[in-house]
C-alpha cells in the first residue's frame, strides 16, 4: 500500500466519524429553531419552492450529464485526485467572482445567485464524479450526486441519513426508483434552504453584499468539494 493510499484511507476514517457524529446542543437548538421559522410560511410556498427547485436541479442534471467528459478510467488515485482539486480550485474562484458580482447588484442580483449558484455546484459535481472514473449518464450516478450534494448542505441530523443512504452504493442502488420524481425534493430542498438561508441573506445587504458573496460562496464550494471527494474515495477505496 503507498504513502498516498494511506493518508487518503486514514483522512476517509476520520471524514466518515465526523459524518456519524451526533448533533451538539447548538446543533439540535439551531435545527429547532429552523423548523419553527419553517412552520411559519404557508404550505403553499413549501410546495411552490419544492417544485421550483426540482425543475430547477432537474434541468441541470440533463444538461450537465451532456457537458461533462467521457469518464476517466486510467491513472492512480492520486492522479486522480490531483485532477479533481485543479477542478475544485477553478469552480471556487468561478463561483467568488459569481458571488461578488450578484452580492454587488442589490436585493434582485442577489436572488438569481441562488439558481446560478446551484448550477456552478452541480456541474462541480459531474466534472468530480467523470474524474473518478463513475458515467454520469447513469442515472443513479446521478442520484448519488443528489446525496453529494444533501451531505454537503444539510443539519446534522439528516447528514447523518443520508450518509448511511451512501454506504454500500453499489448494492443499495439496486433497489432506487426508477423515476427520480420520487426522490424526497421536499427534504432536499428544506435542508439546502435551512443550511445557506442566514449568509445568503447577509448577501442581499447593501455595501456588504459582494465581500459576503466572494467570501460564502468560494467556502460552499470548498466544503462541497471535500464531501464529494471523500464520497468517491468511500466507493474506491471500501
Amino acid at each position: 500500500m503507498d504513502h498516498y493510499f494511506q493518508e487518503v484511507s486514514s483522512s476517509l476514517r476520520a471524514w466518515q466519524k465526523q459524518m456519524l457524529r451526533r448533533p451538539s446542543f447548538f446543533n439540535n437548538l439551531s435545527k429547532k429553531m429552523q423548523a419553527r421559522v419553517n412552520s411559519w410560511i404557508p404550505e403553499k410556498i413549501h410546495k411552490a419552492i419544492t417544485v421550483t427547485l426540482k425543475q430547477m436541479i432537474r434541468g441541470v442534471l440533463f444538461g450537465a450529464r451532456h457537458t461533462t467528459a467521457d469518464p476517466f478510467i486510467h491513472g492512480s488515485l492520486q492522479a486522480r485526485e490531483e485532477l479533481v482539486m485543479k477542478k475544485i480550485a477553478v469552480y471556487r474562484k468561478t463561483a467568488a467572482i459569481e458571488g461578488g458580482i450578484t452580492g454587488a447588484g442589490g436585493i434582485l442580483m442577489g436572488l438569481a445567485d441562488f439558481p446560478i449558484l446551484i448550477g456552478i455546484k452541480l456541474k462541480l459535481l459531474f466534472d468530480i464524479a467523470s474524474l473518478y472514473g463513475f458515467d454520469t449518464g447513469d442515472y443513479k450516478e446521478r442520484v448519488y450526486i443528489l446525496h453529494i450534494f444533501e451531505l454537503a448542505f444539510s443539519s446534522h441530523e439528516h447528514r447523518k441519513n443520508v450518509y448511511l443512504k451512501m454506504t454500500d452504493w453499489e448494492e443499495k442502488s439496486k433497489n432506487l426508483p426508477a423515476d427520480i420524481n420520487e426522490f424526497d425534493w421536499r427534504n432536499f430542498q428544506q435542508e439546502y434552504r435551512d443550511y445557506i438561508d442566514l449568509a445568503k441573506m447577509a448577501q442581499l445587504i447593501p455595501l456588504i453584499g459582494a465581500p459576503v458573496g466572494i467570501v460564502v460562496n468560494h467556502r460552499l464550494i470548498k466544503k462541497l468539494g471535500v464531501t464529494a471527494m471523500n464520497a468517491y474515495r468511500m466507493r474506491l477505496i471500501e
